[in-house]
């Protein structure tokens, strides 16, 4: 289902976004992928993934990314909002600006996405759109007050997104990898998965039929129900 269909990832320089750039190509997909990273990135051009260097906090940026897949292929079916990092400040102690900019990559830059993906999705029929999220949206771990309000944002903004196009055969979904061994925390942590073994989930949402969920959450392949009174809330 996946073979010639083009992907476009944002954050794919490593982690979670490399490693789904990577399998998708081995899926026979047409991939493209984005990161501020240029030195992460070249390791996808030696498989054949189109990458570009840029900041999706931009808006042109973001725009020029999705123009250039489209232009190279006359399509994009699937967009993966991917792009992030990590965020260890207390609300009374962060440096100025970089709440701003953290919230820029994560929020604006997921809408920024489907603001230029959705129009090209709307008029071929088609598209299925992915963003990132984490359940630290509705935890309250401290340090986490940017990433969690981002994430908490991009599950609003991509419910909403969704019933705005209930009507076509565009799915609007998110995916929590859960704990993953990935730069976002600064440092190797070997006792977590590998980036790889959150793809299964990201391949199924990639490759859901006409007619499936849309505005959901999804972890290890599962429907998660996200602000649910019965999950564990961190005191």
């Amino acid at each position: 289902m996946l073979k010639d269909k083009t992907i476009l990832i944002t954050g794919a320089a490593n982690g979670l976004g490399k490693a789904w750039a990577e399998n998708f190509c081995k899926e026979g997909a047409k991939v493209f992928a984005c990161d501020v990273d240029g030195e992460g990135l070249s390791a996808l051009e030696d498989q054949g993934i189109t990458t570009q260097i840029l900041d999706v906090s931009v808006s042109d940026e973001v725009k020029s990314f999705v123009d250039s897949a489209l232009k190279s292929t006359g399509r994009v079916d699937v967009l993966f909002n991917n792009a992030g990092m990590g965020f260890g400040h207390k609300v009374d102690s962060f440096p100025d600006g970089i709440f701003e900019h953290h919230v820029a990559v994560h929020l604006f830059g997921t809408i920024y996405g489907m603001r230029y993906a959705l129009p090209v999705m709307q008029e071929q029929g088609y598209g299925r759109v992915i963003n990132t999220i984490s359940r630290n949206a509705e935890t309250n771990v401290q340090g986490t007050s940017a990433y969690a309000a981002a994430k908490a944002g991009v599950w609003a903004a991509s419910r909403v997104a969704a019933n705005e196009n209930r009507d076509q055969d565009i799915l609007i979904n998110m995916i929590i990898p859960g704990p993953t061994n990935t730069k976002i925390w600064g440092k190797d942590m070997p006792h977590l998965q590998k980036p790889e073994d959150t793809f299964p989930t990201a391949k199924l949402l990639a490759s859901l039929e006409i007619g499936g969920p849309t505005g959901k959450v999804f972890w290890d392949e599962k429907e998660y129900p996200m602000f649910n009174d019965e999950n564990e809330i961190l005191k």
